[in-house]
C-alpha cells in the first residue's frame, strides 16, 4: 500500500466509524460496518457493508438514510461514490449465522 493510499485509508477508517456510531444511536439493531477497498480502482472500488443484528430489523431500517450518512461522511473529505446502491450494501448477522455459521470472512470472500 503505498503512504497516500494509507492516508486515504485513515481517512476513510475515522469518518466511517462517525457514521457508525451515528447509526447505532439512530437505527435500532443496527451493529456495525466494514469497507473495502481496491486502490488501484480507487473510488469505484470502494465497497461499504452494514450489518444488522436481524433481518427484521434491516426491513424496518430506512436504507435510504442510512446510505446519505455514508455517501456524506465519505464526502466529507472529498470521496464521491458513483453508484451509492451498489457501494454500500447491507446485510445482517442473522443471515451470516445461518449461511455461513458466522464466519464474516468466509461470507465476505
Amino acid at each position: 500500500m503505498r503512504k497516500s493510499d494509507k492516508k486515504i485509508e485513515n481517512a476513510i477508517r475515522t469518518v466511517l466509524t462517525e457514521a457508525c456510531e451515528i447509526a447505532q444511536q439512530q437505527s435500532p439493531g443496527f451493529q456495525w460496518l466494514t469497507h473495502f477497498v481496491n486502490y488501484d480502482q480507487f473510488p469505484g472500488s470502494l465497497s461499504v457493508v452494514c450489518v444488522y443484528d436481524t433481518n427484521a430489523n434491516l426491513d424496518m431500517a430506512d436504507l435510504d438514510g442510512m446510505r446519505t450518512l455514508i455517501k456524506d461522511s465519505l464526502a466529507s473529505i472529498d470521496i464521491k461514490l458513483k453508484d451509492i446502491r451498489r457501494q454500500v450494501r447491507f446485510d445482517t448477522e442473522e443471515n451470516c449465522a445461518l449461511g455461513n455459521n458466522g464466519r464474516w470472512g468466509e461470507r465476505f470472500g
